[in-house]
């Protein structure tokens, strides 16, 4: 018996499915690495705003915490899409309660990466 090929189609659920499937393979390792660094290696006694300076004055931990905001950030905004879906019946509303959660994550997620390179620039030429 041959095995039959299945081609998804191309519309905003398969995007969004394998958004979640993508973005999770790297997010898992973004979280735990944050865990291991933040909680055990540094503590959560000691940090304070110099540390978070110091870290963020970085370019690559700046990106680092987009990255994790944007991809943790991401996930429960889909998880709401799910969930609104679940309830919402109608195609058309379904698609405007999608777009609206999609503007929302990259208002909040530009907002965070903004506030991440802002305050370090702040913060440095401060000092």
């Amino acid at each position: 018996m041959a095995a039959r090929t299945i081609t998804p189609p191309k519309n905003f659920e398969t995007t969004a499915w394998r958004w979640m499937r993508y973005s999770g393979v790297l997010l898992i390792p973004l979280v735990w690495i944050h865990v291991l660094i933040q909680d055990i290696l540094v503590g959560v006694h000691a940090i304070d705003l110099d540390y978070v300076v110091m870290r963020w004055s970085m370019l690559g931990w700046q990106i680092y915490d987009i990255l994790l905001l944007a991809f943790a950030f991401a996930h429960g905004m889909n998880g709401l899409r799910q969930v609104a879906n679940d309830f919402i019946h109608d195609a058309k509303a379904q698609k405007t309660v999608s777009t609206v959660i999609f503007i929302l994550w990259l208002v909040v997620s530009i907002i965070g990466a903004v506030a991440i390179i802002a305050s370090a620039s702040k913060h440095l030429a401060a000092l």
